[in-house]
């Protein structure tokens, strides 16, 4: 894809390293971390499309959904095995890869995975329905407004205007993602598909998040065949933005694994 921005945090060139961020994110929340990591991979990512520095998502009637392109956007990066990271959407786009291609991956890495159908859950069923219905009405900026109130880490209205009227303009890809995360159209749970995933997994969750993410957690973690887990205090879901010294902490401990 065209008008894709590229992030790139060198280090050790024999430890090739891809991150995927959430939705109503960017590349650029894995800076931290990659810093914290002290060159341990050579770190790369992107901005997803309609995201950060990238160009608008331009779907197309005959195209990809929204995870499938992502997908093959992630998937074009990896030319050898490695070290895959992945936060909320961009953990079930991880996890999607390592099911296709164990082989491709090397240590598995997957922080607060949002694949509702592993576990589903009425507290978001109703959360998804409240914000079909706001955007039906055109209240985009109250059905983001919804949406992180639950899933977010600060207040939308204390957000700078430029921000939240990037986040209003975002909230319909995020309402798009139903398929893959509330019915996994994707098939990543598929049987036979989590088990064949060798490569070391660690399963992150903050301990404020919402109930879902451990129940997504649980559900995962009883079908991975070489997994760990942990809980970050005081954390939500956003703990890559809040902790990135604990989330960086546990990515180096799933590197020592692989």
């Amino acid at each position: 894809m065209s008008g894709l921005h590229l992030r790139h945090w060198p280090g050790d060139p024999d430890r090739p390293a891809l991150a995927l961020h959430c939705m109503m994110g960017s590349g650029s929340a894995w800076g931290p971390i990659a810093r914290l990591l002290e060159g341990r991979v050579d770190l790369r990512g992107f901005d997803m499309p309609g995201h950060g520095r990238s160009d608008d998502w331009q779907p197309q009637p005959d195209g990809p959904d929204y995870h499938t392109a992502v997908t093959r956007l992630a998937a074009a990066m990896i030319d050898r095995p490695l070290d895959l990271i992945g936060h909320s959407f961009g953990a079930t786009v991880a996890l999607r890869i390592a099911v296709a291609a164990p082989d491709a991956v090397r240590s598995l890495t997957l922080i607060e995975p949002v694949l509702f159908a592993a576990c589903p859950d009425p507290a978001q069923d109703a959360l998804d329905a409240r914000m079909a219905d706001l955007l039906d009405q055109g209240q985009d900026d109250q059905a983001m407004a919804a949406f992180l109130s639950v899933w977010g880490a600060q207040d939308p209205d204390r957000l700078p205007p430029e921000a939240r009227a990037q986040m209003v303009r975002q909230i319909r890809l995020v309402a798009g993602t139903g398929d893959a995360l509330r019915h996994d159209s994707a098939r990543i749970l598929r049987e036979g598909g989590l088990e064949q995933v060798d490569a070391p997994v660690l399963l992150v969750q903050g301990a404020d998040s919402p109930a879902v993410i451990g129940g997504i957690i649980d559900a995962l973690a009883g079908r991975l065949p070489d997994v760990g887990r942990a809980t970050i205090p005081g954390a939500g879901h956003m703990a890559p933005l809040t902790h990135p010294e604990q989330v960086a902490g546990l990515i180096a401990v799933n590197l020592d694994r692989a």
